[in-house]
């Protein structure tokens, strides 16, 4: 029976962690942002969501390679997961594009962490294979104070706005 049910561990996790990065994946990073939204406004409690993206990752693929790439996205995951706590999920939500959901964390706090990702990111180099490249990413924050639930796909529209504002203002900030 242990084994079986090992077997059945590995299976569930496979469906809702990245197999690149080590990161939980868009579908359950979906799952766990409505029941947060749900429970956060059950109990009048606030709830922030990170965007990020890395900056001109394209361009590291395409002076790199691939396989730089995605060392650069299993090292951003690594950096990141030793971050957040047990409560919060990082996710790989696709491409070069991360979330954090941060239950229990007003604005301010999750525009500090926010920063304190970026810093941790653009502060130390990645180096792969004796190459050694600055790494930056943007930040977008959401945060609602739990007064009434709110749909999971604006509050991702919230975060992607101010991701995206980030990124037109010159990248490697955060933008809450």
């Amino acid at each position: 029976a242990g084994v079986e049910a090992s077997y059945y561990e590995e299976i569930y996790r496979m469906t809702i962690i990245d197999g690149l990065t080590g990161a939980h994946n868009k579908r359950y990073f979906l799952e766990f942002l409505e029941r947060e939204a749900a429970r956060c406004a059950r109990h009048h409690r606030p709830l922030s969501l990170l965007m990020f993206d890395i900056d001109h990752f394209k361009k590291i693929n395409d002076t790199h390679g691939h396989l730089t790439g995605d060392y650069v996205l299993r090292e951003l995951s690594k950096r990141l997961l030793g971050r957040v706590r047990r409560e919060e999920l990082l996710a790989r939500y696709g491409g070069e594009e991360f979330a954090a959901v941060l239950p229990e964390t007003d604005h301010e706090g999750a525009m500090q962490f926010a920063e304190h990702i970026r810093r941790l990111v653009a502060d130390e180099p990645f180096e792969y294979e004796g190459d050694r490249f600055p790494v930056t990413i943007s930040v977008g924050v959401a945060t609602t104070v739990g007064a009434e639930e709110v749909e999971a796909v604006a509050f991702i529209k919230i975060a992607d706005d101010n991701l995206y504002r980030a990124k037109k203002e010159g990248r490697n900030k955060v933008i809450g």
